[in-house]
């Protein structure tokens, strides 16, 4: 039996796209010269199904959507902030536009969502590809907070040909959800706390630090909900605006820019279109670039998102 120990999304889905690789033919991986250890046995059993374009992200697209065309399941990889907007030209004609015209299955793995190159400064951030993903027609954007969603999202990607954003974290990562939990990716999320007073509402790593203020909360006697948003696109809204219109306090949990079209403005859209009244407040990174150096840890804490303001901004609204 697998242990749940920390582990990397991309490791846990590349592993089983190459067990897929071993008994399907039109599985395809194209790199943009970026590796991982599962990467290794890909590169040497199938490289017959295997291209690395080199430090070329726009080239990666163009190449990967010629062989989605020629039928294959394709998985293009490389570094979230330049796959996402060095690319977003491609993505746009390549993707978007064409899928609407006839099937074309092409997997986007982004390995660096939010801040999880900590270290590596705002050039290797990604606080922008939420909402720009988004924003395309016809691409399905993953969002998993942890490994084992990353890990079970493979057979969503084989079953359905339309391009996917898959916006995955670069460190190892706890479990949140189990290997024997199913998983409804139509709906979109899933409810990981009850509690009556505040609901929590998060994407990626972020529902990790959700998680922990709603244990923070009960030494002060307010329950909190915990609600993970896996797929941002598609999204059951009104399943989602079943749950929310039973709180009066919403709290919004992001690694992206607050305000700029990523999960705040999609709560604060599905409330308003709801008619549901709430006192709604986001959290994430204010209009600027983060050129400080530390952990993420370190980084929240210098950009105001520490679990301990947030806790203190849920007990002030009592």
């Amino acid at each position: 039996m697998k242990t749940l120990k920390p582990t990397t999304m991309r490791d846990a889905l590349i592993e089983q796209i190459y067990l897929g690789m071993k008994s399907d033919k039109k599985l395809f991986f194209v790199s943009a010269d970026f590796g991982s250890p599962v990467l290794d046995k890909i590169r040497k059993e199938f490289s017959s199904n295997f291209i690395n374009v080199g430090i070329a992200e726009q080239n990666l697209v163009n190449v990967v959507t010629g062989l989605a065309l020629e039928g294959f399941v394709v998985y293009a990889y490389a570094i979230a902030p330049f796959l996402s907007m060095r690319a977003y030209e491609q993505i746009r004609t390549n993707l978007a536009l064409l899928s609407q015209l006839k099937p074309v299955n092409v997997n986007l793995i982004s390995v660096g969502a939010g801040i999880s190159y900590d270290v590596s400064g705002p050039t290797h951030h990604c606080l922008e590809d939420i909402a720009l993903m988004r924003l395309l027609p016809n691409i399905m954007v993953f969002s998993p907070s942890d490994w084992v969603l990353s890990e079970k999202f493979f057979k969503v990607t084989c079953d359905i040909a339309q391009p996917k954003y898959i916006r995955l974290d670069a460190k190892p990562l706890p479990a949140i959800y189990s290997l024997d939990e199913d998983i409804d990716f139509t709906k979109g999320f899933a409810k990981l706390k009850e509690g009556s007073d505040v609901c929590l509402i998060s994407t990626g790593y972020m529902t990790h630090k959700a998680l922990n203020i709603a244990e923070m909360s009960k030494k002060e006697n307010i329950n909190c909900s915990v609600i993970d948003i896996f797929m941002i696109k598609p999204l059951d809204l009104v399943a989602l605006q079943k749950v929310l219109c039973k709180f009066k306090k919403i709290f919004v949990l992001e690694e992206s820019f607050t305000g700029k079209g990523g999960l705040d403005s999609l709560v604060y859209n599905l409330i308003r279109e709801a008619n549901i009244v709430a006192d709604v407040r986001a959290f994430g990174f204010k209009d600027e670039y983060v050129f400080e150096l530390g952990s993420r840890t370190y980084l929240h804490e210098y950009c105001g998102l520490s679990d301990e303001v947030i806790m203190k901004a849920i007990k002030d609204t009592f």
